[in-house]
């Protein structure tokens, strides 16, 4: 079964349902058996220092304003710290359960678009770069499907060597390409899946020309045609192909795979069905007996 990285200490109050949605995911996996929950604890401050300007990473821990708000979440309180802890601790845990075990799951977002600087839109410490300054000597692969580009991450791939992130969106959100950093840009409305797919293929030749030690998959999905930010022809039928296909590729090519959930902003009764289908491709892919 599929090892995830959850606790109940990733929920927390907010006025958007980012940090709820955790918690209604996690438990319909483990009520449909497609994944068994670890709890992760909280990261050490000090990791979170070595990636993140020191001050700012303590503001956020004090509870400092305006630095501590600065993502977006408005009312800082102590559960919406130990939440941010936890499911940064959950990326390293996820990472290592990958690693070992082939496939894992952090039961988390909120990541790409945190810089060196600061957080920025619900993003307060970048997890996808955390991995990279947490393991020097392995080459850290992002492959972004959410549908904004990851900027903050994009920012990273200039300070560690080791991280090279590979974005396919629909709003570009102030993400550049460079030498490591590769973006691909698909019409909201004029692109349809036949590029998305091209799209994925160049990412696992990347994959494969940087020999990557690790993938990690954001399965975004503000993509979907309902979402307010969406593609109008993403349907529910071409996500769940588009997780299939990441994940078939990277069983295939034998390269290890965290997924984590990144961005959707429909309401819950809508969105979770979405992200467990995420849960679901990687179980028929990963477990099935068929």
């Amino acid at each position: 079964m599929l090892k995830a990285c959850y606790s109940p200490r990733y929920y927390a109050n907010t006025h958007t349902n980012s940090m709820e949605k955790l918690t209604a995911i996690a438990k319909v996996v483990e009520q449909k058996q497609l994944a068994q929950c670890i709890d992760p604890g909280l990261i050490e401050v000090e990791l979170l220092k070595q990636l993140h300007r020191p001050d700012y990473v303590e503001a956020f821990i004090a509870g400092k304003q305006p630095e501590a708000s600065i993502q977006g979440f408005r009312d800082w309180n102590p559960q919406l710290r130990d939440a941010v802890l936890s499911i940064n601790a959950g990326q390293l845990l996820g990472a290592e359960l990958a690693m070992k075990e082939g496939i894992a799951a952090n039961i988390a977002q909120g990541f790409h678009h945190a810089s060196y600087e600061a957080g920025a839109a619900y993003c307060t410490f970048n997890g996808l770069a955390l991995i990279a300054k947490y393991y020097p000597k392995k080459t850290i692969f992002i492959l972004d499907c959410d549908q904004h580009g990851g900027d903050g991450t994009a920012q990273f791939t200039t300070k560690l060597p080791n991280l090279i992130n590979f974005g396919i969106f629909g709003i570009r959100f102030g993400c550049r390409a460079n030498s490591r950093n590769f973006t691909r840009y698909i019409h909201p409305k004029q692109g349809n899946f036949e590029q998305y797919l091209e799209a994925l293929h160049e990412s696992f030749e990347m994959i494969e020309r940087f020999q990557a030690d690790l993938i990690v998959y954001q399965a975004g999905m503000d993509c979907h045609q309902k979402d307010k930010y969406g593609s109008k022809w993403f349907t529910t039928e071409l996500l769940y192909q588009r997780d299939q296909a990441v994940f078939k590729m990277a069983k295939q090519k034998g390269i290890p795979i965290l997924f984590v959930l990144a961005g959707g902003y429909q309401p819950l009764e809508e969105l979770v069905p979405l992200h467990v289908n995420t849960f679901i491709a990687a179980d028929v892919t990963y477990f099935s007996d068929h």
